[in-house]
């Protein structure tokens, strides 16, 4: 899931000590279930972390530009192994947005092509291509979103 915080969101978000206050701030935004501000990419999350990087489902930057942090690129904020939160902070947001728009489908097509299906646990086919194409569109119609209202956002995952 993706979700736009706002700013008092943020500064929640960024007060957490450990992993257990990460986990109960997830909780309270999922909770809450603000439909206007959250984005579901259900397992498309991982091919297109891939596409949009450098085909590894790397945490972090990794000096690759904005893309990169539109899943899994942004500030780690939950240290244990078995739960992913990236923070992609409010003024990073705009630049992923922008890189998202130049996103289309036979560039996108091309970086799935050059996965490696021996490290990708989906199968590596068409349909699975259009399925994460479709949830591609969706992540940038949010970050849009979140670009014009200045909000910050989170990707969350069980690993």
């Amino acid at each position: 899931m993706l979700f736009a915080l706002t700013e008092s969101r943020d500064e929640a978000l960024v007060a957490t000590r450990d992993d257990v206050e990460v986990r109960a701030f997830v909780a309270d935004v999922e909770g809450a279930w603000d439909e206007d501000w959250l984005c579901e990419v259900d397992k498309a999350w991982d091919a297109m972390h891939r596409c949009l990087t450098d085909g590894t489902l790397r945490l972090g930057r990794h000096g690759g530009g904005p893309l990169e942090l539109a899943v899994l690129g942004g500030g780690q904020h939950y240290e244990g192994g078995e739960y992913i939160v990236a923070h992609i902070l409010a003024d990073q947001v705009p630049a992923v947005a922008e890189a998202l728009d130049s996103v289309d489908e036979a560039w996108l097509r091309e970086r799935y092509d050059l996965i490696d299906p021996d490290d990708y646990q989906g199968a590596l086919e068409d349909e699975d291509f259009e399925y994460t194409w479709h949830y591609l569109q969706d992540v940038r119609n949010f970050y849009k979103r979140a670009a014009a209202v200045g909000r910050s956002v989170i990707f969350t995952v069980d690993q």
